[in-house]
């Protein structure tokens, strides 16, 4: 069983996600902003991270840098999972900068459940 932190602004992502992960035994940590993300991920130092981009205290990008940067935390892998491309228009995040990112992987909302499971087994292998 893994323990996977869920960073997102949005409950009901963090609610359909955690239930996704539950339901393939894995143990789900949940945190509702950026930092709050931040503060999970170094005390409790998950196996995997899924990570939201769009978030109102501190966006994805910059947790994830945060994260890499640290060595305590460097070595979890990271999925970020963003609306960004659907919202290209209206925001000033691109999909360049979430490859600029050193995440481990990026997947774009919505993602079926079963493609979800796919990555972060994967990310899980690593």
């Amino acid at each position: 069983m893994a323990r996977i932190l869920i960073v997102d602004d949005d409950p009901d992502i963090v609610e359909s996600v955690g239930t996704i992960l539950k339901k393939k035994n894995h143990e789900v940590i949940e945190a509702y902003g950026g930092k709050e993300g931040l503060e999970k991920a170094k005390k409790e130092k998950p196996d995997a991270i899924i990570l939201d981009v769009m978030m109102p205290d501190k966006d994805g990008y910059e947790v994830c840098k945060e994260l890499k940067a640290d060595p305590d935390c460097s070595n979890i892998p990271i999925l970020l999972l963003t609306a960004v491309v659907s919202q290209i228009s209206k925001t000033t995040y691109t999909h360049r900068m979430g490859m600029e990112t050193e995440a481990d992987d990026y997947v774009d909302k919505p993602v079926e459940p079963s493609e979800l499971v796919r990555l972060v087994e994967r990310l899980l292998e690593k």
